[in-house]
């Protein structure tokens, strides 16, 4: 049983009231929840709601604030714990919060930035262009002129997450500690990474970090844009970026979208996710079509830098393999590759697991000739390992996520885009750049330091060593299978290697002594060569038929 704490009884009551409605009340029963919330007013039915359908359960996680939005967006990239309609009734999720009243805006403003509002901005818009559950967003006018966009976190928000994450936390590791579906699925380790995403929403420093990266990373492709960071008007509640025009590219006009080079936009979409998954190894995991605009520049600018994925070389290689083996319809490599990956559980079905990937990827390219859904593919394999107790890394499930949003942008860009050939275009150039960035300066001093150690550190174990064998303390330990019939066998082939030396001694001797030209120089020469052709016969046959054949040892 979880320990109660009255701050936090609204959440709790919140909690058992989901489980309940949506068939786990058997999670809820484990907790104690039920009784311990009755004197809350909080009634529940121990059958599945007839409104608990996929809408409902994302209408009701939006209801319940910015946390279980966000917890909504983390569960829609688990197939291995919700069912397709859930994952995309979640996939949906929209912050429907009301606006903050400016004077609260305001006041965050001066007390982050120092400054009044009038003094640091030409023009300030108290009408927000969006309002989420985090923050909200305004227009401005720096006072030279530059038109920015300001991102203001609602006051009292961090307080409220902070008492949601603690009751989550709670609840969640005493599910994973007391139950076999909190166990198997690692609800807790569910919990942490929302824990870690959030408060990393939270402090939009972090977030302008992201920005100034990939504004880096990315400013070789001509048809992306990252809009620039305002450095001195960002605080741990305030961002203000550079203002880009544009409209979200499932809401361009199609009289538009007809005029422009769609394939090359698409092209470049989807050669700037490959280059930041598998070159540089950071990624904007949240690329929904909201957050990827048509300027009027006929250009795709990228917005909102909140949630970003970084992953180690290791991964990064591994990822590209997978989507090789994918793309060329190997289903049994890429098993392989997510068992790798992966974490194996006690209940992880090796064999069961690589049979369902192959015949997953063989349905997915039987269907789709031409179209790579890689995005889907690998959101089905993370399910299939969930059901086979493989626990698939996070990078994966961001990743798998990010492009299943990317083909619906790419989708409506091109549809005839061909995400299977670009991926087989692009793999030697990514390998090329993937080992370029290994070898760079930085790798070069750090093996010249290790080769450096090993020099210094050589003479004392040298030294080590010498003294040992002056002392006969060096000792070799062989871990053999019979060592007596080991030892055996190596005296039985020393004895063998020294009576072929001495036979082929006796023929060159023999050989010899017959050149001499005297009568018993050649009688004596003929004795010793039959006598060493004898004898090699009788050699050879005990190497080929004389030898007992090896017995299993007593175990």
């Amino acid at each position: 049983m979880i320990s109660l704490k009255p701050k936090l009884i609204v959440r709790y009551a919140d909690l058992a009231g989901l489980l309940f409605k949506y068939g786990r009340g058997d999670l809820a029963q484990a907790a104690k929840l039920p009784q311990s919330l009755q004197d809350q007013g909080a009634t529940f039915t121990t059958d599945e709601s007839e409104d608990a359908t996929p809408e409902e359960f994302a209408k009701d996680l939006e209801s319940r604030g910015p946390t279980f939005i966000k917890l909504g967006q983390l569960l829609s990239t688990r197939p291995d714990l919700l069912p397709q309609p859930y994952l995309e009734a979640l996939g949906r999720l929209q912050d429907n919060v009301k606006t903050v009243p400016f004077d609260d805006i305001r006041q965050t403003i001066t007390e982050d930035l120092g400054v009044r509002l009038s003094r640091g901005f030409g023009s300030f818009d108290e009408q927000p262009l969006a309002a989420a559950s985090l923050g909200q967003v305004h227009r401005a006018t720096m006072r030279d002129g530059r038109e920015v966009v300001v991102k203001v976190q609602r006051p009292g928000v961090r307080q409220q997450i902070t008492e949601d994450l603690e009751a989550l936390t709670e609840l969640a590791e005493f599910l994973q500690a007391n139950t076999a579906f909190g166990k198997s699925m690692g609800v807790a380790d569910i919990i942490g990474t929302l824990h870690d995403t959030i408060y990393a929403e939270l402090d939009y420093r972090l977030e302008a970090d992201n920005a100034r990266l990939l504004r880096r990373n990315l400013h070789e492709f001509e048809l992306f844009r990252v809009p620039a960071v305002i450095d001195d008007y960002v605080s741990s509640r305030v961002i203000t970026m550079e203002y880009i025009a544009g409209k979200k590219i499932t809401d361009v006009n199609p009289g538009v979208l007809i005029e422009l080079d769609r394939d090359a936009l698409a092209q470049e979409i989807f050669r700037v996710y490959l280059h930041q998954v598998l070159v540089d190894g950071v990624f904007h995991a949240d690329p929904h079509p909201g957050n990827l605009l048509l300027t009027k520049e006929r250009q795709i600018a990228l917005m909102d830098f909140g949630m970003v994925t970084r992953m180690a070389p290791r991964m990064q290689q591994r990822l590209l393999k997978m989507l090789m083996a994918i793309s060329d319809g190997l289903g049994e490599e890429a098993a392989h590759i997510a068992i790798q990956m992966g974490r194996r559980t006690e209940e992880f079905k090796e064999s069961e697991f690589i049979a369902a990937i192959a015949t997953l990827v063989a349905k997915h390219n039987d269907k789709v000739v031409q179209r790579l859904e890689a995005g889907r593919i690998m959101m089905d394999i993370q399910c299939a390992a969930g059901k086979f107790g493989l626990r698939a890394p996070q990078e994966m499930t961001m990743l798998g996520k990010t492009l299943l949003n990317l083909d619906q942008v790419i989708a409506t860009l091109s549809p005839d885009f061909n995400p299977n050939e670009a991926l087989r275009n692009s793999a030697a150039e990514l390998l090329q750049r993937q080992t370029s960035k290994r070898v760079s300066l930085t790798s070069a001093y750090q093996s010249l330091i290790e080769a450096t150690e090993f020099a210094q550190n050589l003479p004392s174990r040298a030294n080590r060593l010498a003294e040992s064998l002056a002392n006969n303390e060096f000792k070799i330990h062989v871990d053999a299978i019979d060592e007596k019939r080991l030892m055996a066998g190596m005296q039985k082939i020393a004895n063998r290697i020294t009576t072929g030396l001495v036979l082929a001694a006796l023929i060159v001797g023999a050989s010899l002594l017959m050149q001499s030209g005297s009568t018993w120089t050649f009688v004596m020469a003929t004795v010793f060569f039959l006598f060493a052709a004898i004898s090699g016969v009788i050699l050879v046959w005990q190497a080929m038929f004389g030898d007992e054949p090896a017995k299993p040892r007593d175990r």
